[in-house]
Order: structure tokens, then C-alpha cells, then sequence
């Protein structure tokens, strides 16, 4: 950081000279004139800007919902192609759209003392705050009084949201209102929803269950994540046009990935283009096993990832790869990477819907401080490269409730039983869709 800001004084101070009309002769610039001079430092500025960040910065790709996964053709726009795709495709019978668990609300550090978030989340509206005391809180955005939403310029007092319309204020640990400025008493019923919530891992989760039920299990810490040992290294994020099911079941569709995701990343996202004979020489191969865990942990399930590569048709032990991928309910899976030389760490992939087809998915990496960032970014674009090529199909498929099968496709099956235990009797269904996303 020090080279860059040096190099931004160098580019103040020439500036300055040359606008004081000052010869670069009698600066001592014998073999530069002023505006190449300046050229010269502007681009050792951007250089070390682009080192700087690709060596020490967080790698965060934050996708649009029109930005992958749709073909925009005769000069249309993607965002047209986006609605248009939505508004004709087929949907299947869907179960319902959203299954009990804990979802993703906010990363940790995007919320600070004092601060307030509207959130879009299970197709309602909250208000994230978190209270002078630290503690993140989780409420329904929408004043009971007149409607207006508490984490659109309402103030954080305490470990209170004080609404922008009239000052009223409610307690985030249980949405009571606790002082209305020109009222002599607060009625007992005046209150806001307040969301069951905890903060882990460097995320604040909300749980959601649909008869109310208080949570049903907790999310595992790491460790090594609240003792500091694994530090940020950058997160990704994508909107998918599908039902929530579709996605963590692509865990037990282990047929998709020797056919998907062979390939290797240098041949993109596109899938029109990822067999291209160009890449042929850089191929992944998997071997993948999905299992359901038993009592206690039933709303949990392990799928174990041996990775490696081929280069020129010949494999490359040491870029073998182990990953352990442990869903835990609905909306939160660990992918624990554990390497030889290249170290330890994990990506906590989530998914939130934010109304019933569209699925916030955001892909959070952690990984060992001692490793270069370089490891861990790399990790993080190679999964979000082959994750993108699962969002192009999402986005353009239909649920299908009764699924041809074939033998080796078992195990889907079995993550369809496995899966409906996060459904109620009372869990929302789908009663309409939307023409657009509006883009």
C-alpha cells in the first residue's frame, strides 16, 4: 500500500510543477518530458494498484441476476433475455418454496455497530440492525404503526431501531416497543415480529420455520474461523431462477459433474463453448459419494469430493484435491478444503430465497492466514466458474417432480427423501409467479 501511495505523491508532486510552468530540465528530468513523465508514473500507479489487489485484497464477485445463465441473442439485452426466459418457461410441480432451516441473512462485516440493513428475505422484508452493545438483531422491516420501513433511515438507539416516522422504538431482542416520544404509555401489543437469530462463522443467519417453531438445531462453529487462525479471503454472489431443492441436490446428481464439469475453467461458463478443442488439454475429473448422516445429525448430509487433474492427457498428483462438503439443513453448506501444500480452509456456500423461485447464493471463503491470498482467490474463481455453468442450466430448466431415473441415479432420489424433512404441513406453496424480474 505504501508503493502505491508513493507513487501517487510522485504523480501530485510532477502535476504540480508542470502546472506552475516549471521546465523539466531544471528539475533535473533530463530524459523525460513532463507528459511523458507523468504516463510513466500514472501507469506504475495502476500496476501496483492491480498487484496490490490481486495479492492482498479480498477476490468479491457480486453477480446481477440478468449477469449468468442466459443467452441474449438478435441484440436483445441480457436483462430481456432474463425476463423472457422467466416469463415462458415451464416451472413443474413444485414443492413448496421455503423449507424450514437457518438462512443467510448479512456477512458479519458488512453490518457495523450502530448500523442498520434492509434485508429481502423468504419473500419478506427485515430490518438487520446491530445494537451499540455489538449484537446483530433481525426484525420484520415494516412498522406496525404506519408502515414504514425501519431500516430505511431509521437510527439505531441502544440495542433498539427507532422508527424515521414517528420515533417509535423497538428492542431487537424481541421486537417489543419500548417508547413512543409523544405517548404517555406504550400499549403491551405494540410490537414487530422479531426473527430467531445467531451470528457464527462470520455470518448472521436468521431461522425461519413456518408454524413458528423455535430453531431445531444450530449451525456448527469453525473454529478456526472465531479463534482467527483462517481470515477472509473473498466471497462471490449470484441470483438464481430456480426452486431452492434444485440446488443442493445437485450434490447427489453425481452423474452431472463427469459431464458438466469435466471441462477445464480456462474453457468459461458458456456451455455452447465448454467442449470447445481449444481446452481439451486441461480436463477435471471427479469421484463423488452423497450420503445422508444419522441421528442426531438428520438434517445434515456429507458428500466427499476426490479432485484431480489431467494436463495433456497425463494427471498431475500434487493438484489433487480433497473437498468435504457438509450440508447442514436447507441453506448452509461447509466445503472444507484440505491440501498438501497449498493448506486448509473452507468456502460456507449459501442459499437464501428471496422470494419463492429466486435463491440468493453467496459463496464466503475463509482459508489459512499464513497461505498467500493468491491460493485462496484462485480456489474461489475456480468454483465460481464451474458453479456459473450449473446457473445457466437453473435458469433455463423446469422442476421435475417425477424424475426418469436410471439406476446410477439413485442417490437423487434418496436426496429428495432426505431433503423433505425441512418441509411442514403448513410450509408456503407457490400460488403465482411473476411475468418479470425487472431488471
Amino acid at each position: 500500500m505504501s508503493a502505491v501511495k508513493t507513487a501517487a505523491v510522485v504523480v501530485g508532486l510532477l502535476s504540480f510543477g508542470l502546472l506552475q510552468g516549471r521546465d523539466p530540465q531544471e528539475s533535473g528530468l533530463h530524459a523525460w518530458t513532463g507528459p511523458g513523465l507523468l504516463c510513466a508514473a500514472g501507469l506504475s500507479l495502476l500496476v501496483l494498484d492491480w498487484l496490490r489487489r490481486l495479492l492482498f485484497c479480498p477476490l468479491e464477485l457480486l453477480r446481477a441476476p440478468d449477469d449468468v445463465g442466459y443467452i441474449a441473442e438478435d441484440g436483445r439485452s441480457r436483462a430481456r433475455a432474463a425476463n423472457e426466459v422467466r416469463r415462458r418457461r415451464k416451472t413443474g410441480e413444485l414443492p413448496p418454496v421455503y423449507p424450514n432451516g437457518w438462512y443467510r441473512a448479512l456477512d458479519s462485516r458488512m453490518l457495523e455497530r450502530g448500523e442498520v440493513k434492509n434485508v429481502s428475505v423468504l419473500g419478506e422484508q427485515v430490518a438487520v440492525f446491530r445494537g451499540q452493545n455489538g449484537k446483530a438483531y433481525v426484525l420484520d422491516a415494516y412498522c406496525p404503526h404506519l408502515g414504514a420501513n425501519l431500516a430505511v433511515g431509521g437510527r439505531v438507539v441502544g440495542s433498539c431501531i427507532e422508527c424515521p416516522f414517528h420515533g417509535w422504538q423497538f428492542r431487537g431482542k424481541d421486537g417489543k416497543c419500548v417508547r413512543i416520544p409523544y405517548a404517555a404509555k406504550v400499549p403491551e401489543f405494540a410490537k414487530v415480529r422479531s426473527w430467531p437469530s445467531c451470528e457464527v462463522n462470520g455470518l448472521i443467519l436468521v431461522w425461519f420455520h413456518c408454524d413458528g417453531e423455535d430453531p431445531q438445531w444450530t449451525v456448527p462453529e469453525q473454529l478456526e474461523i472465531t479463534k482467527g487462525e483462517w481470515v477472509y479471503r473473498g466471497r462471490t454472489e449470484h441470483f438464481i431462477n430456480a426452486h431452492i431443492e434444485e440446488i443442493p441436490e445437485n450434490a447427489a446428481d453425481i452423474a452431472h459433474l463427469a459431464h458438466l464439469h469435466t471441462p477445464g475453467i480456462l474453457s468459461g461458463v458458456d456451455l455452447r463453448y465448454t467442449n470447445s478443442k481449444t481446452w481439451e488439454f486441461l480436463r477435471h475429473d471427479w469421484k463423488v459419494q452423497w450420503e445422508p448422516e444419522a441421528e442426531p445429525n438428520k438434517h445434515c448430509s456429507r458428500m466427499q469430493v476426490k479432485h484431480s487433474l489431467t494436463v495433456f492427457g497425463r494427471h498431475w498428483p500434487p493438484l489433487d484435491l480433497h473437498v468435504v462438503a457438509r450440508q447442514v439443513g436447507p441453506g448452509v453448506v461447509f466445503l472444507l478444503f484440505d491440501h498438501s501444500f497449498l493448506g486448509r480452509g473452507v468456502i460456507m456456500h449459501c442459499v437464501t430465497p428471496v422470494e419463492p423461485l429466486l435463491q440468493c447464493v453467496s459463496h464466503i471463503i475463509f482459508y489459512q492466514s499464513n497461505i498467500p491470498a493468491l491460493v485462496p482467490k484462485f480456489f474461489l474463481k475456480a468454483e465460481c466458474i464451474q458453479f456459473e455453468r450449473d446457473v445457466m442450466i437453473w435458469n433455463n430448466k423446469k422442476y421435475v417432480s417425477k424424475p426418469l431415473l436410471v439406476k446410477e441415479d439413485s442417490a437423487i432420489q434418496k436426496h429428495r427423501r432426505w431433503f423433505s424433512q425441512f418441509y411442514s404441513e403448513n410450509s408456503p406453496q407457490l400460488r403465482y409467479q411473476r411475468n418479470t424480474l425487472d431488471f
